[in-house]
């Protein structure tokens, strides 16, 4: 299987399957120097980890992550990171009634078709337990965006089809979830990622585009549909005129210009514009649902099923912080890329 692998200098490499003894990343390119202990990381698997509503799938993991390398008495070495997050309560006989079974909405199809047989136990590399990885390593990038003053946050705007923009609002999207969860069915979402204080001209401007990059790094978490960038599909609907964002002097700023709008979500021509980044992540529902649905055996036989075992009725709440993850790895990737950019960054650091 290729694939496992994102990014070019900050590199990370997954491994691991839901039900298998444990999941991990490998991280090339972290600079010597960064302070980092297991704690830094863990407080990024606790926004993920399962089990802590019922919101959530009732597996409970500990996802306690071991740091096996790249790490000498609290200091980042410059080398590979291994992090490893041992599974504890996998429940693999849940999944023997279907295990000759396509799941609707699930990857068991493209498995099978791809490589003749399939891990049938929570979708083994496609199961959402695989994002825990990402986690760990989105947990490193942004430690060290936050040494160059750089924010990367993400929160759920939308599920079930409702704005979360108050709590009147994240009331009614709860209420609704576990009314859902109680009809063995499940809802979608939308979760948006913000990133402030990166400067301007950070990303390629053609087919490494820093908006192009952090889409390819999002569409690859599990269950997304669609990203957007600033405005998205709105800017369809406008005039060239009401879509730009007019540029004005920067008075007081960090950088010599602003503008004063964001219609661009902070990305113009590939390249950052130095205003606030803005990237939307579209789920869908968690195809895992309890209701009988229609689907074929492995020989074809048409049949009925019903998941059993412990899934989440949406994703969305714990899914924000992979969305972090990504969006900073991306972020930290084309910085430590643009580095090579001018000239006059290569002699600060050779020049004698």
């Amino acid at each position: 299987m290729g694939g496992n692998s994102f990014g070019k200098i900050f590199r990370i490499s997954t491994f691991g399957e839901s039900h298998g003894a444990a999941l991990g990343v490998i991280v090339d390119g972290c600079p010597a120097g960064l302070p980092l202990l297991e704690e830094d990381i863990q407080h990024y698997l606790e926004r993920r980890r399962p089990g802590k509503n019922l919101k959530m799938t009732a597996r409970k993991e500990r996802d306690r992550v071991e740091l096996l390398s790249g790490v000498f008495e609290g200091y980042s070495t410059g080398t590979a990171i291994a992090l490893l997050i041992r599974n504890e309560d996998q429940r693999s006989k849940d999944y023997s009634a279907i295990k000759e079974c396509f799941r609707p909405g699930h990857a068991d199809y493209g498995f099978f078709s791809k490589y003749g047989f399939r891990d049938y136990r929570g979708g083994g590399r496609s199961s959402g337990r695989e994002t825990v990885s990402r986690v760990a390593a989105g947990a490193i990038a942004k430690k060290i965006l936050e040494e160059l003053e750089i924010q990367v946050e993400a929160r759920g705007v939308e599920l079930c089809g409702i704005k979360l923009s108050g709590e009147k609002e994240k009331e009614e999207a709860d209420a609704r979830i576990l009314q859902l969860r109680e009809e063995g069915d499940s809802a979608g979402g939308i979760v948006e990622c913000r990133v402030n204080g990166l400067c301007p001209g950070i990303g390629e401007p053609v087919f490494d585009k820093l908006d192009a990059r952090l889409a390819e790094a999002i569409m690859s978490i599990g269950a997304v549909k669609a990203v957007e960038i600033g405005d998205g599909l709105l800017a369809t609907k406008r005039k060239g005129s009401e879509n730009n964002d007019p540029f004005i002097p920067g008075e007081g700023e960090a950088f010599p210009l602003r503008k004063e709008s964001n219609h661009s979500g902070g990305i113009l021509g590939g390249m950052s514009d130095g205003s606030e980044i803005i990237v939307r992540a579209g789920f869908k529902p968690t195809p895992s649902i309890s209701r009988e649905q229609k689907t074929v055996r492995e020989n074809g036989e048409p049949t009925t099923i019903s998941i059993k075992g412990r899934h989440d009725p949406t994703v969305v709440e714990r899914a924000t912080v992979v969305v972090e993850a990504m969006t900073a790895i991306v972020v930290l990737d084309c910085l430590l890329e643009n580095m090579s950019a001018k000239l006059e960054n290569v002699k600060k650091i050779y020049r004698k």
